[in-house]
């Protein structure tokens, strides 16, 4: 089973959500891009990676069921 991936990243003047590659949609703020990722992930479980304006990878987070035992230190 595939594991869901979202990537919230610059797109112009936009914030664009992929998952699993393929282009979700565009949003005009890294936040709101950043809020749909988060909320898609946890219902269908999974990664979210978002990247600064830099194109630098600012966050990584995981919903569901992430079997590596590593506590998350971000939040």
């Amino acid at each position: 089973m595939s594991r869901n991936h979202y990537v919230v990243s610059k797109n112009g003047d936009k914030w664009k959500v992929t998952h699993n590659g393929s282009f979700l949609s565009n949003f005009g703020t890294q936040a709101d891009a950043d809020r749909y990722a988060k909320q898609s992930a946890k219902i269908t479980g999974g990664e979210v990676t978002t990247q600064g304006r830099n194109g630098k990878f600012r966050s990584k987070d995981s919903y569901g069921n992430d079997p590596r035992s590593i506590r998350d230190t971000e939040h």
